[in-house]
């Protein structure tokens, strides 16, 4: 009997046969892809992986034009980007044919189930479905492996229903719109401009223009606030009424306590718990692991995704708040006492294991957590989101902490003012749990009827803010409120939002292309960017799990609405094209010429340069050295364009123009601006610029990777 077990990654395939045999052998095909094989219950098996998706979809006809005529291809003819799945694809073709009994054993999600689905249908054949199982486990642990062994099911058609649905609907309202709004700039200005939209991607984006538009609209208006700084102990008391945006009301009220003494009206002491937090889940996960470490939700992805792949945490892309019993709590602590650190919290937990488990359910996996075994080797942002997890697997068992605060009323003429204090009488869950700061303030020795004396009284003028920008992190939580792509979707749109150059900076800008494409979609075509269809079909793309409607029912509502959008678009070409490639040369000025034309980065035959726009008339032009960044700044003998060549310690600046003077040589760019020592490892801590804009980094990098926001460092430091 011959078994064949397909995988969805190679770190997954070796910790399936490890589990199933000791002795399982490591074979290499065509030197560079790993399979096994091994004995069980009388059985040859063979472990065979792929790399995620080893097949894509693509048109039957021209693949640059639009089409809702698709195929499956092999991932490496539909791009070239893919070439790295060929050998993965051949192996299982040449050992996953003609076997007695298939195993599907990739991520127990809708991605996963295509993933295997694809690989059986199209490299194994598809006989191989009618005699196929499926593995279902959310870690990569021996016994879970064993128990998804034992007790496999049937692949569910359902799953793999809406995961085909997903990709024909991504490439309809993808790359059949994109196709279509780069054509009516072609045709309308004889340009190429490569345009990216989506189905979750545009009305994303069409969000953080929303909130740009809100912060530029913004008119702020002035209110006051009353506080007085007494002389005892320097306590600040506020005036109730907190903002006043009465100025007469506001003189009066400082006009009448100005030189008064404050006497204390009312103490009133109250009590107060704070709940345990509750289990990770993905989104959870990655909220926490920005405020704490600053991280992107896609580096959080990446790191928790590599611990379960090597079986230290559980399957990461889950919903799920609720930590079920069946996980075997106390096996899991027993295994992690082994780590001193984690002992130390774990010989205090209550005797009763009872966790303050959230509101959300995932059918499929439990929340993230800890498999119990602990990891030899990680890299330190693993390192950094295991203790996350541990931590807070083990804080959801404790107690609530408990909290006295005192509130005290004061009086100034009539006025009242008042200040309160917060202080830790029991601190429970947070005493384990050492990401979460604890405020435990000191009452002061007053009492009701004394006198206190005002040392200064103060109206301090201020103005209203706009609504903050959004961070990834905060986006993330937005996305997920209003139900836009999935759990494991929604850090990769964010990322592609920047790959496209449509936002920047770590507290998120939408640039000039990428606000004007939102402009244009709504004003010819805004279906696109609407959430409530976007939200419709996502709710309707769940629904074929649980059998409410069909693969083919939501996949032809996407195609009508992206027919209607098309039509929009061929009705409206010249409008479009001409506005969008307008945004496109507006994000791409650099800066004035002297001619009185404006300086526009492009793209030529041998490299990108910078040119005017009043070409012919004016034929100035600089050229670009490949892999050169534009800079904000200004060159102070010239004022043109800063840019930057070369990477670490060849970074090199200069201006633009190579003939300005002083400027015509490159100016090796030293040691970035020192702003405090590293809470780590105590060596300087370095202003540096990166992808998603500045960052404080670690001089020891990369020995040390310690890393912030700029807005975050004053707090990383104390």
């Amino acid at each position: 009997m011959h078994e064949v077990i397909i995988c969805e990654k190679p770190s997954s395939a070796e910790k399936i046969a490890k589990a199933l045999s000791p002795s399982a052998k490591k074979k290499v095909y065509n030197k560079k892809v790993k399979y096994w094989e091994l004995k069980r219950d009388s059985k040859d098996i063979t472990v065979l992986s792929g790399v995620g998706h080893l097949y894509s979809l693509i048109p039957k006809e021209n693949r640059y034009s639009v089409s809702f005529n698709l195929h499956w291809v092999p991932s490496y003819e539909a791009s070239k980007s893919s070439s790295y799945t060929r050998n993965y694809l051949r192996a299982i073709k040449k050992f996953g044919q003609d076997a007695d009994s298939y195993i599907h054993a990739c991520d127990y999600d809708v991605e996963g189930t295509l993933i295997g689905y694809n690989a059986l249908k199209f490299a194994c054949g598809e006989d191989s479905l009618k005699k196929a199982s499926r593995m279902k486990f959310s870690t990569l642990t021996k016994k879970d492996i064993i128990d998804a062994y034992e007790n496999r099911m049937d692949i569910d058609m359902h799953q793999v229903d809406n995961g085909i649905a997903r990709h024909i609907l991504d490439y309809y309202f993808g790359m059949n719109i994109s196709i279509a709004l780069s054509n009516s700039v072609r045709k309308t200005k004889h340009r190429f401009l490569k345009l990216s939209v989506g189905r979750v991607q545009t009305p994303t984006l069409s969000i953080l223009v929303n909130r740009e538009k809100e912060i530029r609209e913004f008119v702020p208006e002035p209110y006051w606030v009353i506080k007085a700084i007494l002389d005892f102990e320097g306590i600040e008391i506020k005036h109730v009424k907190g903002n006043i945006f009465d100025r007469e009301l506001a003189e009066e009220i400082f006009n009448k306590c100005d030189g008064k003494d404050a006497v204390v009206d009312k103490i009133e002491i109250t009590n107060s718990k704070t709940k345990p937090p509750v289990p990770f889940n993905l989104s959870g996960l990655q909220a926490e692991a920005y405020n704490v470490f600053g991280f992107s939700p896609k580096r959080t992805q990446v790191a928790a995704q590599n611990l379960y792949s090597a079986g230290y945490t559980s399957y990461p892309r889950t919903s799920s708040q609720k930590l079920p019993e069946s996980l075997g709590f106390d096996s899991i602590f027993k295994q992690l006492s082994a780590n001193h650190e984690f002992k130390k919290h774990i010989d205090q937990l209550p005797s009763k294991l009872k966790p303050n488990n959230g509101k959300k359910e995932d059918a499929a996996h439990p929340p993230i957590h800890p498999t119990g075994i602990l990891p030899s080797k990680l890299n330190s942002d693993e390192q950094k989101i295991y203790d996350l997890i541990v931590y807070r697997f083990i804080a959801v068992f404790f107690d609530a902490a408990k909290f006295e605060t005192m509130k005290t009323t004061l009086d100034i003429e009539g006025e009242k003012f008042k200040f309160s204090r917060r202080r830790v009488t029991y601190k429970g869950w947070m005493e384990h749990y050492p990401f979460k700061k604890i405020d435990d303030e000191r009452f002061p020795d007053v009492k009701e009827g004394d006198v206190m004396s005002v040392k200064e009284l103060i109206s301090e003028e201020k103005e209203t803010k706009p609504p903050a920008r959004y961070n990834q992190a905060s986006l993330i939580k937005e996305l997920e409120k209003k139900n836009l792509g999935t759990k494991a979707t929604r850090a990769d749109i964010i990322d592609k939002l920047y790959d496209r150059k449509y936002i920047e900076g770590t507290k998120i800008e939408v640039n000039t292309l990428g606000e004007h494409l939102i402009d244009t979609l709504n004003t010819y075509c805004n279906n696109l960017t609407s959430e409530k269809l976007t939200r419709s079909l996502e709710l309707k793309l769940e629904d074929i799990n649980t059998d409410k409607t069909t693969k083919e029912s939501v996949v032809g509502e996407g195609e009508k609405e992206v027919k209607e959008i098309l039509g929009d678009i061929n009705k409206n070409m010249e409008g479009i094209g001409s506005k969008l490639y307008e945004a496109y040369q507006e994000g791409n000025i650099v800066g004035e010429c002297s001619c009185g034309g404006r300086l526009v980065k492009r793209k030529g035959r041998y490299g990108s340069f910078v040119g005017c726009t009043n070409y012919p008339d004016c034929n100035v032009t600089y050229s670009l050295p490949r892999n050169s960044r534009i800079l904000k700044t200004k060159c102070e003998k010239c004022g043109l364009p800063m840019i930057s060549t070369g990477k670490g310690k060849n970074l090199q600046r200069m201006c633009l123009d190579p003939n300005c003077g002083k400027d015509n040589v490159a100016v090796k760019v030293h040691e970035p601006e020192v702003v405090g020592e590293c809470p780590q490892c105590g060596k300087p801590l370095l202003k540096r610029s990166g992808r998603f804009g500045e960052f404080i980094g670690c001089k020891g990098f990369p020995k040390c990777k310690f890393t912030c926001s700029v807005d975050e460092l004053e707090s990383k430091l104390k």
